[in-house]
C-alpha cells in the first residue's frame, strides 16, 4: 500500500474514533440522568444516537434538560 493511503485511512479512523467517544459520552450521560420521564429519557438517547451530529444536538440542547439524582449512602 502507498503511504499516502495509508495516512488517508488513519486520519478517517481517528475522525471516527473521536465521533464513538463523544456519541458514547452522551450516551452515557443520558443513562445517568432522570428526565422525568421514560419517554423523555429514550428520546434524548435516540438523539444521542443520530450519526455525526445527534452528540451535537443532545450537547446543545438536553445536556441541561436532566439531573443526575443523589447518590444513595
Amino acid at each position: 500500500m502507498d503511504s499516502a493511503v495509508i495516512h488517508t485511512i488513519t486520519v478517517w479512523a481517528g475522525i471516527g474514533l473521536i465521533f464513538f467517544a463523544i456519541t458514547m459520552l452522551a450516551i452515557t450521560d443520558v443513562l445517568r440522568k432522570d428526565f422525568g420521564s421514560t419517554r423523555v429519557k429514550a428520546a434524548w438517547g435516540l438523539v444521542a444516537l443520530l450519526p455525526f451530529v445527534g452528540w451535537m444536538i443532545y450537547f446543545l440542547f438536553g445536556f441541561r434538560k436532566g439531573a443526575v439524582p443523589p447518590k444513595e449512602k
